[in-house]
């Protein structure tokens, strides 16, 4: 099978690592094969690493990718929202597929273990955040096995990152970051109302990425069947996001007035990062460059 050739553009933390996934995945027999690293600054060590490991680079931006006479299959896109917003068009004018890893939201909106294989066929997708990524699997879980007593009426996330694993690029998202996550926990995880919340921990040494997630459901939902579900669902992630795991069994509390007449179950998850070019502590950025070579993999294989 012939592979599809595909462009990172951002050299910054989360296009670097990327590039590490796509080069092991290539030489493992994956079916993308990263050929040009595309940023704007010409001392990006992103950009250096990039052309040590044989890529094409440069710091002319995507506007010299596009004159280019050979042009990627694929683009992952690690920038910020407002440049994907930019470009969005331009690259589906040139018939290229574009993986978007910005909270951008111009395409539909894709979770691996969730709807992984739906949108194989559109020219945006995006990844919504990493909040998104590692809290709405679980809302999804929820949402599917109280499915018959209504479901999620409504979910809160809450994503703990590590202050210096946050870049500029996510620093200048946060207000999409909640907006998009918070749309992503009612469209894709199920949720009647979804809330978003991210905190950017100073702690020293730093901290590995916590996710909490709060889910209401109604008082005759099916508990054991509820706990399954979030358990499976933690294997479906490790599948690609192998540090991806629960801290503790999913907590229940019956209905109260707290709750509302409602039971609350809450989840509490850790991402540990595989260390591919950031470390481990930046869980929150190796789980959206994990789901996006796994969503760019989907859609390769497609279009191979």
């Amino acid at each position: 099978m012939s592979k599809a050739t595909a462009a990172i553009v951002g050299p910054g933390n989360i296009g670097t690592d990327l590039m590490y996934k796509l080069l092991r995945s290539c030489e493992q027999g994956g079916p993308i094969e990263p050929l040009w690293m595309i940023g704007v600054d010409p001392t990006s060590e992103g950009l250096r690493l990039a052309a040590e490991q044989g890529l094409e680079s440069s710091h002319e931006g995507v506007d010299w990718l596009l004159k280019q006479d050979e042009l990627p299959d694929l683009i992952f896109e690690a920038t910020s929202a407002y440049v994907h917003r930019a470009y969005a068009a331009r690259y589906e004018e040139a018939g290229i597929r574009a993986i978007d890893l910005t909270p951008a939201a111009v395409g539909p909106a894709v979770i691996p273990p969730v709807n992984g294989e739906e949108h194989l066929d559109a020219m945006n997708v995006n990844l919504i955040t990493c909040g998104g990524q590692a809290t709405i699997p679980m809302v999804a879980a929820v949402s599917r096995a109280a499915a018959p007593f209504g479901g999620v009426s409504y979910a809160e996330v809450v994503a703990s990152v590590s202050s210096v694993s946050a870049g500029p690029g996510t620093r200048a998202n946060i207000d999409e970051f909640t907006r998009t996550t918070a749309s992503g926990v009612e469209t894709i995880g199920g949720a009647d109302r979804g809330k978003a919340i991210i905190i950017l921990n100073p702690a020293e040494p730093p901290m590995i990425m916590r996710d909490t997630i709060f889910c209401m459901v109604a008082p005759d939902a099916d508990t054991d069947a509820i706990i399954q579900s979030v358990l499976a669902m933690e294997k479906a992630v490790q599948e690609y996001v192998p540090g991806y795991r629960l801290l503790q069994d999913p907590q229940i509390d019956g209905p109260s007035e707290a709750t509302q007449g409602q039971t609350k179950v809450a989840i509490f998850v850790e991402v540990e990062g595989a260390g591919d070019y950031l470390p481990p502590y930046s869980g929150n950025l190796d789980i959206m460059t994990a789901a996006a070579a796994q969503v760019g993999e989907n859609i390769a294989r497609v279009i191979a």
